[in-house]
């Protein structure tokens, strides 16, 4: 089946990254430090207070003594702790700063990648192609839908008055509104009289 997880991919550690971890480290072994300390006053502490209820004065003043010694340390470590917890933060925001000056410095070098492909002089000629494609393409558009000038509107209407009056002047006549006598049915008595010759073109011929 084969690694069915696979390899992680290696990350890998700056100086930036083993300086930040060595004072975490640091920074974390001096919180435990404080604990202790922290503790071992305060069981001190009450054990003064039961040496001077016994009446052992001397006991609890030495004990006390000791407490303000290690109240000290205390006040010490957490300077040191704060001080190593800033220059971490200022280690972690230097890391940011690195990594957005990379990013500018790549950002510029692509400007100037860009600006070297296109110079003034060859943005100047694109913008006036295109200037010179756009007016084209406007005449082929007025062409197309057929936009006329001022003069070319008055001469199509001066075109349409004389067609009209042309129109006025060849009139055809009115058609007369009553109707028209009826002619009389002649043909069948015509026929008749052709049927009735014919015999007697026969019979002279004979």
């Amino acid at each position: 089946m084969g690694n069915l997880f696979g390899k992680k991919k290696a990350t890998r550690v700056t100086e930036h990254d083993r300086a930040v971890l060595q004072l975490k480290q640091q920074r974390d072994k001096l919180k435990q430090y404080q604990k202790r300390i922290t503790l071992q006053v305060e069981k001190e502490r009450q054990l003064a207070k039961q040496l001077l209820k016994d009446g052992k004065k001397e006991k609890a003043l030495l004990l006390l003594k000791k407490k303000r010694y290690q109240d000290q340390l205390l006040e010490k470590t957490e300077n040191q702790i704060s001080n190593l917890e800033r220059m971490v933060q200022d280690i972690e925001f230097a890391q940011i700063e690195m990594k957005v000056i990379e990013g500018l410095k790549v950002g510029n070098d692509c400007l100037k990648k860009m600006h070297e492909m296109l110079s003034i002089e060859e943005v100047e000629r694109i913008m006036d192609e295109t200037h010179d494609a756009i007016e084209y393409q406007k005449q082929i558009d007025d062409m197309l839908a057929g936009s006329l000038t001022q003069e070319d509107e008055e001469a199509v209407l001066a075109e349409l008055e004389a067609i009209t009056q042309g129109d006025a002047d060849l009139e055809l006549p009115e058609v007369p509104e009553e109707e028209l006598p009826e002619v009389p049915e002649q043909e069948p008595v015509r026929e008749k009289e052709r049927a009735k010759k014919k015999p007697e073109r026969e019979m002279v011929a004979v």
